[in-house]
């Protein structure tokens, strides 16, 4: 069983519903000040009404700049770093209760490394700068082939180990990342054209607008509901593969709506923000202290989690040195680990019953 699933933490301290209110709260308090806080700050007051005019019969007195401002530059910006913290949280999440395992994350079967490597091809050959279309694109496909990859290796006689595909997708990460610097290697004295594949690497939601949205958008609202539909079933999954089957789940199924599912995920992530560290490892120990193990509530409020602590991040990244930006990425592993640690040292009983 998840270390985290142990009497101790099964405890809750914290409702779903009491968690579902304080998450909502507080990513909508992140999400007016992401709308507020930039290069151009702007009192919530217009913020509010620019929105208001775009969503309903309201006439405000704001400027073009300032509606352009918050409709087309920022607004996107939130909506991309909401889909894409929920989604790496959710996948996290899943492949936690899967492996049984508090270290699993959405790298673990080597879609994260897939997807870089597939938008580093197409930075690389410059496909992307001719459609916004080719870098989301690439990633999304790199990440599912590294999974059919790391899949086909892992799986004999129609069944799957968990512990070879963890395995397999380690060496299909490896693999993956040894051919995104052979990429980077071949054009490094090409200085725009590495920079750029090392900004992009970094992570980070900068120029994103609504085709980045409607990229990810159906990505991450498919692969959310396949792993929401086998939420029962990962519940059973903690007890084993065996005990699993006994009680009525079909192992073996549950393992491929799952693998697809938070490999549809991480690659919409990847696709459209970049490699972003630490997301989708911290943020479903943070929700899961709170309200428990059973992934009916823990899969939806580390979505909503995930996503107002990206847009949390993003804040910090661009306001703590501003004029200039942080990567997104560096920020997310500042914040995320030292809670890891935190957690790593006071919990450490129940990571080594794991």
């Amino acid at each position: 069983m998840s270390a985290d699933s142990g009497p101790g933490l099964a405890r809750r301290r914290m409702g779903p519903t009491a968690f579902l209110a304080l998450s909502a709260g507080l990513l909508a308090v992140a999400g007016l000040a992401g709308l507020s806080i930039g290069t151009t700050s702007l009192d919530w007051r217009v913020v509010a009404q620019v929105l208001a005019s775009r969503l309903g019969p309201f006439n405000g007195t704001f400027s073009e700049t300032e509606e352009f401002i918050v409709w087309s530059v920022r607004l996107p910006r939130i909506i991309v770093g909401v889909l894409s913290g929920g989604a790496l949280a959710v996948a996290g999440a899943a492949l936690q209760g899967l492996f049984r395992n508090p270290l699993a994350g959405p790298g673990v079967i080597g879609t994260s490394a897939g997807a870089a490597c597939g938008a580093v091809l197409v930075l690389m050959t410059g496909l992307a700068a001719h459609s916004a279309l080719w870098l989301p694109l690439a990633s999304f496909a790199g990440g599912l082939l590294a999974l059919c990859l790391a899949y086909g290796m892992a799986t004999s006689g129609g069944k799957t180990p968990l512990t070879a595909l963890i395995l397999s997708g380690v060496a299909c990460g490896a693999f993956f990342g040894a051919m995104t610097s052979l990429l980077i290697s071949l054009r490094f004295e090409d200085w725009q054209v590495a920079s750029e594949v090392v900004f992009w690497m970094m992570g980070g939601l900068d120029s994103r607008s609504w085709v980045h949205v409607w990229i990810a958008l159906p990505f991450v609202a498919l692969g959310a509901g396949l792993v929401f539909f086998r939420s029962r079933e990962l519940d059973l999954m903690l007890t084993g593969d065996e005990s699993a089957q006994t009680l009525g789940a079909d192992a073996e199924w549950t393992k491929r709506t799952v693998l697809v599912g938070a490999a549809m995920l991480t690659g919409a992530s990847v696709a459209v923000s970049g490699i972003l560290a630490f997301v989708g490892l911290v943020v479903p120990h943070m929700v899961r202290l709170v309200v428990g193990p059973l992934h009916r509530h823990l899969l939806p409020l580390a979505m909503l989690a995930g996503g107002g602590f990206l847009v949390a991040c993003d804040i910090i990244a661009r306001s703590a040195f501003a004029p200039a930006e942080v990567r997104l990425g560096v920020v997310t592993s500042a914040c995320g680990a030292p809670f890891f640690a935190w957690l790593l040292l006071t919990r450490k009983p129940h990571l080594e019953g794991s």
